[in-house]
């Protein structure tokens, strides 16, 4: 019955430095988003679907995280990608994982939610 995953939605307190993590530093771009009755956006990757929803000017949940523990994304060019965090100073964990070999980027957007970039095994940093 499900064929893949649609989206994920992060309530923006920064409506700027939201985007401009998103956008900037992991290469989202904002796309068509219908008039919801609310301010936000829709972030789309390489693809014709958006993968992130931003709220914008709505309060944050009490419970920031809930039950999700992080959102992932596959991504390319592990070099480029370290090289613009590194620059930018927000701290991430770069990790190998076991047996796949798979290399995982972990940080935290500005609104403290856990984000997981997955590389291929044959990249290297």
């Amino acid at each position: 019955m499900i064929v893949g995953m649609n989206h994920f939605t992060v309530t923006a307190e920064d409506e700027q430095k939201t985007l401009d993590f998103y956008t900037g530093l992991l290469g989202l771009r904002v796309g068509h988003r219908p008039d919801l009755g609310f301010p936000g956006a829709w972030l789309y990757g390489s693809g014709p679907q958006a993968v992130l929803h931003l709220y914008f000017g709505r309060p944050v949940p009490a419970q920031r995280t809930g039950v999700i523990d992080h959102m992932a994304f596959t991504a390319q060019d592990l070099r480029a990608v370290k090289a613009r965090f590194d620059r930018s100073g927000i701290p991430y964990e770069l990790r190998q994982q076991a047996g796949a070999g798979t290399w995982q980027l972990f940080c935290h957007d500005p609104n403290g939610a856990k984000v997981e970039l997955d590389f291929d095994a044959s990249e290297t940093p």
